[in-house]
């Protein structure tokens, strides 16, 4: 049979002999270095009899369970034909099927190894959440002879090792020992460490390096040197010298920093991974390594613990809080039984405290969270503890120029400043991201919060929190100046990553010991960066305070204010409740800029006010500030800025029936429309201006009959949306178009898509407005598609914030949806209450009643009985049956026949409409949410 051999037998061919259970390779008797694939290669190759052996099968042979490019298989099989030298035809390539073993092989006995020796303890525990890491430095050390775990304390380095050491003690006959450093002081005790751990013999005279070293010639051995940083020097030189005496040694180091050795491979010990922040699927989250770990030691503490959602969602806030650190992680499940998962989580901000009384038997410094940090603080020079303390200023990642700009100070140059941040990157306690077009730089939380700690003890608090303040200003001002020149991609790749550091500078300067001043001018400067994230609930609580600042202040900076008042105008206009109201401030933009001629505000506050007057349902008001924008804009630098203008005319002539005019503004505005190169019209305008007309396009062509343009159109916008990365535009296109023409035209697949995408983006962004249309198309589609059970209620719900948020947008045909249900549901009584609503308010703001109110009034005889309610729907196949909506919707269609349209193929009109529709046609308010 191909390949069966004496496991413990020595292979021989020619002037080779290969030892599989010692892995060794020789030749002419000597012993010749072969990188652990290399040797599997071989290995694979002579058990396959002589046969040839295709490329696909030896790849899976050699990389069991991994994925690799056949150019890894051509390496191994070059070095083993390096190996063999001039018998390097032993290995043939057969074109088209693989490589073929041509030697004839010799299996001689070999002798009755033993166990290989080892002194690694037995694990107590499962390692959790390591697998990955387990089999990448298993593959390392099969092909590196000393491999380096770094990482910072408490990451689980000694952990991973010993997994590691035990998965590889088959490999090495001669023994695995595990030397421990961390209880040892003097450095000169390390060769007698390692002599122990391996079970030399002790010979008279001192016990040395090299005499340790000497020991291990010609042996197949492990060595696991723990926890070296402390001893990082000489722990160098003992590795080094393993390596020199024997070809087969392997050493294995842990270590905060890397020893620096001569053929030293590190591999950086990764944190646990954490699930994403807004995660709320329980089992995916429960799959995650932190989250794993936790709830194990959780449970070992307190058996009752059992990950329910409301836990698991805390569980992975605290997961995600602490880093993903191992250490960490087990000192927070051990506390719950004291306090409960919600009362951990509660109190990390005090997580020295918190996170205490580890394992009796570990090492002091890994007792407690603040004693593994201490440890890593002592082993530091001076100038880096100041450094690092300095960093604290930092909540998000940082550059070198910002290191050196911040931390700089006449005892510490930035030049050495910047040494001393490259030093705490190798000690692990700063992490550096080379994966960006720049390096940055972060700090763990953990580690921040103890750095942050020291700036308190040494008085320094203030002074750096203020030149970090300062340095925020300064950027964000630049930043600003730069929005007008660069484009928005680059913009965004600068100044994007600065977000958790605005925040920390902003809550500095507006703290009672900070600087408002420097907080005005920093939210002043920072407005297009939450305009460009869509930040709408950060912008208007920070324009907010900034805005009272300047008040209660000794001078008020009008060109501030006004930019303030802007942003403050446009954030309200997404947010329910009682303080949506935008027109004041868009009002008080709007004076300040004609005071200041400030053509390019004077814009944006008409279109606010415009926007704001749309969003109410006064669509002629709108029609006359949009006449007026247009007038400004022939004034302004950029010759975008009047077709703009008729974007606007061309979405309330809409909203006023005027379809035909209305698509001759919007498709002249799309044909000569050209976005600016670098200064992007979502800063200005809050949305891309080609998305927002095509979502205004699709709604008149759905109106004039043409659906499967209008739909086309739609997704056209969407994918736009999606390519310029900008979530308000994406939502406006979704709320205003997608989602009700998907519902209009019996799409229910589409439908359910776009309402899905519609709540999760503004659930993420704030956009509570946008949220709630999200809810209530999608009460209206379960009710379509599972029933009266399923989504009259979530319809119900949304409906009421829509009132509480005083929008009346699709507020109309909403209730209409809304009054169906609830008759479908036999509630006759709760449905007529909504007509009569609808009635009162359409009367209170038009000072008349409405005919698709007074005409849905009267449909409602039908609700009396206990049949579900059948409302009209209009067909274009049957020219009768518009005829037959508008005798049961009196006057319904309204003298511009805005549901029929104007012409066009009647083909490609929509093939049914829902009940509302008629309804909406002749309302002269109510038809989208939040619009631009």
């Amino acid at each position: 049979m191909a390949g069966a051999h004496d496991p413990l037998a020595v292979l021989e061919f020619g002037r080779f002999q290969l030892v599989p259970h010692r892995r060794e390779f020789l030749v002419d008797g000597r012993p010749v270095a072969l990188g652990g694939r290399a040797f599997d290669t071989l290995l694979a190759l002579i058990d396959a009899g002589g046969s040839v052996i295709d490329k696909d099968r030896l790849l899976r042979l050699v990389w069991p369970d991994r994925i690799v490019e056949e150019n890894n298989l051509q390496a191994q099989i070059s070095a083993l034909r390096k190996a063999l030298g001039a018998d390097r035809d032993l290995i043939r390539t057969v074109a088209g099927r693989g490589y073929q073993f041509t030697g004839q092989i010799h299996a001689a006995a070999g002798p009755s190894p033993s166990a290989p020796s080892s002194n690694l303890p037995e694990p107590v525990s499962e390692l959790i959440g390591r697998d990955a890491s387990v089999r990448e430095v298993v593959e390392l050390v099969t092909s590196q002879r000393l491999v380096t775990l770094t990482g910072a304390g408490g990451i689980g380095k000694t952990r991973l090792g010993l997994e590691v050491a035990r998965q590889l003690l088959p490999r090495f006959p001669d023994g695995v020992g595990l030397a421990e450093l961390g209880p040892l002081t003097d450095p000169q005790l390390i060769p007698i460490a390692v002599g122990t751990a391996l079970g030399l013999t002790p010979v008279s005279g001192t016990v040395s390096v090299e005499s340790v070293a000497a020991a291990l010639s010609g042996k197949h051995v492990l060595v696991l040197l723990d926890n070296c940083e402390h001893l990082i020097e000489a722990a160098a030189r003992m590795a080094e010298a393993l390596l020199r005496a024997s070809h087969i040694v392997c050493v294995i180091a842990t270590s905060r920093e890397p020893l620096r050795a001569a053929a030293e491979y590190v591999y950086r010990v990764p944190p646990l991974d954490v699930p994403a922040e807004g995660n709320v699927d329980v089992d995916d989250v429960l799959r995650y390594g932190a989250v794993r770990l936790f709830v194990a030691r959780a449970q070992a503490a307190e058996p009752r613990y059992a990950p329910d959602h409301r836990l698991a969602s805390t569980t992975a806030a605290i997961c995600r809080r602490l880093d993903g650190m191992p250490l960490a992680i087990e000192l927070a499940a051990a506390r719950i039984a004291a306090f409960g998962v919600e009362g951990v989580a509660s109190r990390l901000d005090d997580r020295f405290r918190l996170l205490t009384g580890g394992s009796r038997t570990a090492l002091r410094r890994q007792q407690t969270l603040r004693a593994t940090l201490d440890w890593s603080h002592e082993l530091l020079s001076e100038p880096e503890r100041v450094v690092l303390r300095r960093l604290s200023v930092f909540t998000g990642s940082f550059t070198l120029d910002a290191v050196a700009a911040i931390a700089a100070s006449p005892e510490i140059a930035g030049a050495d400043v910047v040494e001393c941040v490259a030093n705490l990157v190798a000690k692990s306690l700063v992490s550096a991201d080379l994966g960006g077009a720049a390096t940055s730089y972060r700090l763990l939380e953990t580690t921040r919060a103890y750095a942050r700690e020291k700036l308190l003890e040494s008085g320094e608090l203030e002074r750096f929190g203020r030149r970090h303040a300062e340095y925020e200003r300064n950027l964000f001002e630049r930043a600003q100046a730069e929005w007008e020149t660069q484009p928005t991609a680059e913009w965004l790749a600068a100044y994007g990553r600065e977000l958790d550091n605005l925040r920390a500078a902003l809550d500095w300067a507006f703290a009672p010991d900070g600087d408002a001043a420097i907080g005005v001018a920093l939210t002043s400067a920072a407005v297009p960066l939450w305009f460009q994230l869509s930040l709408l609930d950060e912008c208007r609580a920070r324009v907010e305070r900034a805005l009272s600042a300047l008040a209660a202040g000794p001078d008020r900076d009008a060109r501030r204010e006004l930019r303030l008042q802007a942003a403050l105008g446009w954030s309200l206009m997404y947010t329910t409740g009682p303080a949506r109201e935008t027109g004041a401030a868009w009002a008080t933009a709007l004076q300040l800029a004609e005071r200041l001629q400030d053509t390019d505000y004077q814009l944006r506050a008409l279109w606010g006010l415009w926007a704001s007057h749309i969003n109410n349902g006064e669509f002629r008001q709108a029609l006359q500030l949009a006449e007026r924008f247009g007038g400004v804009a022939t004034k302004a630098r950029d010759p975008a800025d009047p077709l703009i203008g008729d974007r606007m005319v061309g979405a309330a002539l809409h909203f006023l029936g005027e379809q035909t005019q209305a698509r001759g503004y919007i498709e002249r505005m799309l044909e000569r429309y050209v976005a600016p190169l670098n200064r992007s019209d979502v800063v200005r305008f809050q949305f891309d201006q080609r998305v927002t007309a095509r979502i205004t396009l699709s709604r008149v062509l759905w109106l004039q009959g043409f659906a499967d343009q209008a739909m086309r159109t739609v997704q056209g916008a969407i994918d736009d949306a999606l390519a310029i990365q900008h979530t308000l535009s994406l939502c406006n296109a979704l709320g205003q178009a997608a989602c009700p023409l998907a519902i209009a035209t019996g799409d229910l697949a589409a439908a359910d898509r776009y309402a899905a995408m519609l709540v999760h983006h503004t659930a993420r962004h704030g956009a509570d407005v946008w949220q709630t249309y999200g809810r209530c198309f999608r009460g209206m589609l379960l009710i379509k598609r599972d029933g009266l059970d399923v989504g009259l209620p979530m319809l119900g719900a949304a409906v009421d914030e829509l009132r509480n948020a005083r929008f009346v947008q699709y507020y109309t045909a909403f209730l209409a949806a809304l009054a169906e249900g609830l008759a479908g549901a036999g509630e006759a009584v709760r449905g007529l209450a909504v007509v009569d609503y609808w009635r009162d308010r359409t009367r209170a703001r038009s000072a008349g009643s409405s005919p698709s109110c007074c005409a849905s009034r009267a449909s409602w005889s039908c609700f009396t009985t206990r049949r579900p309610p059948r409302l009209p729907r209009i067909t274009s196949s049957s020219p009768s049956s518009g005829r037959a909506a508008r005798a049961r919707w009196p006057g319904s269609c309204g003298p511009r026949r805005a549901w029929l349209g104007s012409g066009g193929d009647r083909a490609r009109r929509p093939r049914r409409a829902s009940c509302w529709q008629p309804c909406i046609a002749a309302s002269p308010r109510g038809l989208t949410p939040p619009i631009s």
